[in-house]
């Protein structure tokens, strides 16, 4: 009587079949996002929103500190202009090339430092959600932004609540270490009520932004290294489809791309 040949591999050939259809699986839905057509910009704001939901930074500990390229919260990314492919061109501009790539390159590191010391500041972590990060054509962005709730400044006044000075302060340690200049601004969501004749958004706007310095200051930063305090009002809406809403509400403080100052003893 013959015996029954047994199958190689102890008995585990479904294993195979198995793998095989795996690799089918994985390479077909490969194919179909290779073939697809991708929105940038839901691309940008899908992967905001899981960094935001899954804190996704170098320390998870103070992950509410975001970059806000993705931010779920603007329905488009801010600062990133839309060139036509006829247009575009590999050879640099005149203000390229007149940029100096060391200065731009300690720009770079001065404002990676400022982050992570923000990022690493525990004192921060519960009012990190009310601070967004992000990289424009002028520098590098801080948002201080107004909740639902919890606004930094009482309605038509000028005078930030103590818990708003507190995180100002703890701000200004990480500003007084880059040699870059500042720029503070203030921004509204639209009206708000004032006991004052004839003071708008315009004033108040501006007025905060002038708060927002003093206390800068008085926490030691130099007044040489402020290049400017101003008011937009609501014209410039973070959140542009509803101006009304609170995170339109927010103070700016802008780290400068620019090349540092010079020392005072030191002349070119």
């Amino acid at each position: 009587m013959a015996r029954r040949k047994e199958a190689h591999g102890g008995g585990h050939g479904w294993f195979v079949t198995f793998a095989d259809l795996m690799g089918l699986l994985v390479s077909f839905f490969v194919m179909l996002v290779a073939f697809s057509n991708q929105d940038a910009t839901k691309v940008q704001a899908v992967a905001g929103s899981m960094r935001d939901a899954f804190g996704v930074q170098q320390t998870v500990q103070y992950s509410g500190v975001l970059e806000s390229d993705g931010s779920p919260a603007r329905p488009k990314i801010k600062n990133v202009a839309h060139i036509e492919p006829e247009k575009s061109s590999v050879t640099p501009t005149a203000e390229d090339r007149g940029t100096d790539l060391r200065s731009r390159h300690a720009f770079a590191l001065a404002a990676t430092s400022l982050r992570q010391a923000l990022e690493a500041m525990p004192e921060l972590t519960q009012a990190s959600k009310r601070i967004t990060i992000e990289e424009s054509k002028q520098g590098l962005n801080i948002d201080i932004i107004d909740q639902d709730g919890r606004s930094m400044f009482p309605a038509g006044s000028k005078q930030p609540y103590e818990r708003t000075r507190e995180l100002l302060r703890k701000i200004a340690g990480p500003l007084k270490a880059t040699p870059y200049r500042i720029s503070i601004t203030g921004h509204t969501s639209g009206p708000e009520g004032s006991s004052q004749p004839k003071y708008g958004q315009w004033n108040l706007s501006a007025d905060r932004a002038n708060a927002v310095r003093q206390i800068l200051e008085e926490e030691g930063y130099p007044s040489a290294n402020i290049y400017n305090v101003v008011g937009k009002a609501d014209t410039d809406p973070l959140l542009g489809d509803d101006p009304s809403l609170a995170p339109n509400r927010r103070i700016t403080i802008t780290l400068i791309r620019e090349a540092p100052p010079l020392p005072p003893e030191l002349h070119p």
